[in-house]
Order: structure tokens, then C-alpha cells, then sequence
């Protein structure tokens, strides 16, 4: 793109030769008027943000300024192509192109440019009275000394062709991304986990108390270490807090390592899963059961149940040590008077795949909105 920049001919204008400036048709006072939820006609201010309209108001239509024109905040160089009419607040001006040569596409080559010309203009009306507007020059593509508006259009098609293509490129790599940290291959519930969600949702599944120690067969105490004393290495060494899921740093201290597959549980009650060795000190308790082969879903379920189970019960006057936890109970799918670990790993696979599957039609609407755009200034390009 840069190259096409570099490639084509440039000339300036005085802003004055191609677009009247126009006094608002009337000021609206923002504490006279009333803001809808529900559009109307869009209320133009000075504001940098949603393209200067701060809401929508019901006036006169007399006093509507003209669409496809470029509103001007003049004390603050605001500047907003308007598509359809529109009220103004204080200090707009209304930007009005000679000889119908503003498009809703093109302007979006006009605004940067004329963005750049006020850059180093200081804050305050006097800096853009309307002739200090006219009179300043913007540099624009030229084609016999005109202003080339034919390349002004394509270039900012290809601009957006290129931002569809990378919404597209970046939505398939996410997807990837998270199917891959999930272990899926793809995010299509099984008939399995649609039943599983469904017994929740309808309250047909049994849920019972278990206490952490009828879960667990190994819970300890993580050993203290002080921060003058850790030895900078690789592994990961876990303290109480939830900044970084509790990961402080990284040490090479031969202290307890806690197995991959447990849970750690601090003393002010924050759990987190861990699928990878590590060290904990003294404020962090470790929960695993070497016999028994729990999958990662069923652990990520076990995580949540023991955070609500503990949540709101601790701090810093009243701290957990894992030798206390031990009698705490969590809810958890049973069956049979055992907890049902296989409900677990569906379930949390069925969330899994929810939760992408929200991330996936996000970026789906996300790129269909850009083509809409795209395809509503390519039909009023022709």
C-alpha cells in the first residue's frame, strides 16, 4: 500500500477550493436536549468518540445539517464524516464538499489527511476560525492537477478488502488457538454433552456434599520461602494471590515440586488448576490424587467447586491452611452416593466448546459487519 502511496503524483489544496465551510443551522444546548436510546437523527458534539455523535435527538428538521458532509469540532479539530443529517451542539461546522466530490469512502482518505494539517495546531476556537480552516492546505493524490478521486477510492477499498481478509485470517487462526489449549477438534457438541447440559438446565441432575479429603489423597502445605532467598530458574513457583493465577516467578530452589494435574488452594481461598510441575510456598495448599487419573475437565469442574465452596470464608484475619481444609465440603454431581466424575469432564467439555463457540460468532459478526460496510460504500461508490 505504501508503495501505490509513493507511486502516485501529490499536490495541495487550500481546504477553502474544495469545501465550503458552513455555520451550524442551529446550536443545541446538551442540557436542553433530550438524548434517546432509540435513533433518531444523530446529535453531533465535539466529542473524539462514536464518531462524534453522543446520542440521538427529536427536533425541528429545519435545523437538520446536510448528510455527507464532515462535521468539524472547531475548538478541538473533531472531524467525522456524517452520512445522513444531523443536529450539531456548540462549535460545529459543517464541512460541505464543492462539485459533489465528497463519498462516504473517499472521505475516509479526506479525514486523515485533513487530520494531519491540524495536528500541530494549539487547543482552542481562535486556532480554527473558519478562515484559518480554509486557508490550510492538505496534500491529496492528483491526476491533471485535480485531485484524483478515482485512486482516493480504490485505495481505500483495497484498505478495506485487506482488513476483511485479516478479520478472516485472525478468526480461523483464534479458532485453532483455543481448539488446541481445549484438546478439540472442533466445537460441535456431542449428543453426550448436549445431554448433560441439558439435565443441568432443567435441574435434573444430583448434586451432593464431598469433602476435599474424600476427593483428594494428597493435600499439602507448600514450604516457605523468602523472596532474598529464591534462586532465579524454570520452575514456576506459586504464592498466594490471583495476579498471574498466583505464579510469582520462576526459581530453582530444591523445594517440594507439586505434580501437573492439581489444584492449588491459598489461604484467602483462590483456586486455580495447574497442568504443569511447580513450587508453592507456605500460603498455598496443593490438591491431587496420585491413584486415581482425573482429566483435565474434571479437574477444572473439582477448581470451581472448591473456590464457591471456600469463597467469601477467608482473608487475611482468618487464613486456610490445607490441614484445615480437609472437611470442607463441595457440591458435585453424584451418583450412586459417589461423586460422577465422567458428568464432570462432559459438562466442562460442553462449556468448552460454548464458550468458543461465543468467541467464533463474535468474530463471525464482527467480519460480516466490516463486509456490510464495505458493501454499502461500494454500492454508493457506483
Amino acid at each position: 500500500m505504501a508503495a501505490q502511496l509513493d507511486a502516485v503524483e501529490w499536490g495541495e489544496f487550500r481546504i477553502g477550493d474544495l469545501f465550503d465551510i458552513q455555520t451550524s443551522k442551529k446550536r443545541f444546548d446538551a442540557n436542553k436536549v433530550t438524548i434517546l436510546e432509540s435513533e433518531k437523527y444523530p446529535y453531533v458534539v465535539r466529542t473524539a468518540m462514536n464518531n462524534g455523535i453522543r446520542g440521538y435527538i427529536d427536533e425541528d428538521e429545519q435545523f437538520l445539517n446536510e448528510g455527507n458532509t464532515i462535521s468539524f469540532g472547531q475548538d478541538t479539530a473533531t472531524m467525522f464524516y456524517q452520512e445522513k443529517p444531523y443536529f450539531t451542539g456548540d462549535k460545529i461546522k459543517v464541512v460541505k464538499a464543492k462539485n459533489n466530490l465528497l463519498s462516504k469512502r473517499n472521505a475516509q482518505f479526506f479525514l486523515p489527511v485533513m487530520t494531519k494539517a491540524f495536528s500541530t495546531f494549539a487547543w482552542g476556537s481562535s486556532s480554527f476560525k473558519v478562515s484559518i480552516i480554509e486557508n490550510t492546505k492538505i496534500s491529496l493524490p492528483v491526476k491533471n492537477k485535480e485531485p484524483y478521486l478515482d485512486f482516493m477510492e480504490n485505495f481505500v477499498s483495497e484498505l478495506e478488502a485487506r482488513r476483511t481478509a485479516e478479520l478472516e485470517a485472525r478468526r480461523t487462526a483464534e479458532l485453532e488457538a483455543y481448539l488446541s489449549a481445549a484438546g478439540l477438534k472442533d466445537c460441535t457438541l456431542t449428543v453426550a454433552e448436549e445431554q448433560a447440559l441439558a439435565k443441568l438446565k432443567e435441574g435434573k441432575k444430583e448434586f451432593a456434599p464431598f469433602s476435599f479429603d474424600s476427593v483428594f489423597n494428597q493435600i499439602k502445605q507448600g514450604r516457605r520461602l523468602k523472596k532474598d532467598d529464591q534462586i532465579s530458574g524454570s520452575i514456576p513457583f506459586v504464592m498466594a494471590g490471583v495476579t498471574n493465577t498466583g505464579v510469582v516467578g520462576y526459581i530453582a530452589n530444591p523445594v517440594a515440586q507439586f505434580p501437573k494435574n492439581s489444584i492449588t488452594l491459598d489461604i484467602f481461598g483462590n483456586a486455580f488448576y495447574r497442568n504443569y510441575d511447580y513450587g508453592a510456598g507456605d500460603d498455598t495448599g496443593a490438591y491431587w490424587h496420585d491413584e486415581q487419573d482425573f482429566s483435565k475437565e474434571t479437574m477444572l469442574f473439582l477448581t470451581a467447586a472448591m473456590q464457591k465452596a471456600v469463597s467469601g470464608k477467608f482473608s487475611y484475619g482468618k487464613k486456610l491452611r490445607s490441614s484445615q481444609s480437609l472437611k470442607i465440603k463441595m457440591q458435585l454431581p453424584s451418583l450412586n452416593g459417589t461423586p460422577e466424575y465422567a458428568f464432570m469432564q462432559t459438562l466442562l467439555s460442553a462449556v468448552q466448546k460454548l464458550v468458543i463457540r461465543d468467541v467464533v460468532e463474535y468474530a463471525d459478526n464482527k467480519i460480516t459487519a466490516t463486509q456490510t460496510v464495505i458493501q454499502q460504500n461500494g454500492k454508493e461508490a457506483v
